[in-house]
Formats: structure tokens, sequence, C-alpha cells
């Protein structure tokens, strides 16, 4: 059976892989319980002033990060899956004028390993590897500051 090659006109999608010295029940509650989201959502420097999180199949969620110059960025989604500790799926859209824009879908996927937790990441499928490539810097920037709280013990 012949392997097959990746389709050249195949949309992008980011993948990221992080280690946290944290068992996986408090890297997953920092993703699905509001108070502990907060603490670390967005990236460096962003805040994250409000947060609704209904983590169940089917449940919505929402977040508004503001950035440091105080502009508000609304994204939001629904669950697909929701499987404690170890997996989430939701779809991910920001808003803009008129409405939602193109929606992605988020899996964040959390393994026990020695001392800590490994998360996998993958988004997609993106408009272009511009889009892609601002989702890397976004999200890579985030991990930072989830393992900055984790690391602190703000994540309970």
């Amino acid at each position: 059976m012949a392997m097959s090659q990746p389709d050249a006109n195949e949309a992008p999608v980011l993948r990221l892989s992080r280690s946290f010295a944290a068992p996986r029940e408090r890297v997953f509650r920092a993703f699905t319980v509001p108070a502990q989201l907060v603490k670390w959502w967005g990236p460096k420097g962003w805040s994250a002033p409000a947060c609704t999180l209904d983590a169940r199949p089917g449940g919505a969620w929402r977040t508004v990060m503001r950035s440091p110059e105080g502009q508000d960025h609304v994204v939001s989604g629904v669950y697909r899956e929701v499987l404690p500790p170890e997996r989430l799926v939701f779809t991910w859209a920001w808003d803009e004028e008129g409405g939602r824009g193109h929606e992605t879908v988020v899996t964040i996927e959390l393994t026990e390993t020695p001392g800590g937790t490994r998360l996998e990441l993958t988004q997609g499928p993106f408009e272009s590897e511009d889009r892609r490539d601002r989702h890397n810097q976004g999200w890579s920037s985030s991990l930072d500051c989830l393992d900055e709280a984790l690391a602190g013990g703000a994540i309970a």
C-alpha cells in the first residue's frame, strides 16, 4: 500500500508541544475553570478580564483578551469533546466586525510524564500560513504564561 503524500494545497495546521512540571489534572483545570484560566490566558502582557466556560460537549466558551494597549479581542467557540484530564476539543473563532471570523478546531491532549504533563496542541485548518504563524506566536506566549502560573502556584 502506497503512502499518501501531503497535498500542497492543504490548509495550514498548527502543532505545538509543551511540558509542564505539574499534574495533568491541574493543567486540565487551567483550561476548563474560569477562575484558573483568567490567571494565564493570552500572550505575555495581556489580560483576560472576562471569561465564561461551559466545559461539556456542546457547551459554549467565550473570553475577552485585553492587549497591553487596552484593546479588547473576543474569541469564542463550542466544546466538542471534554475528557478530563486528558483531552479537550473545541472550536475557535475571533469576533470580527460583522460577526464571527474563520472557525478553527483546537485539540489539546495531556499525557502524564515523569514529573509532569506533556501538552500537545493542534489547531486548524487556517485560512493562511500567516494566520497559523500568528496563532503559533500567541499560543507559544500564552503557554509560557501558563507555565509561569503553574510553577508559581497561581493555578490550583
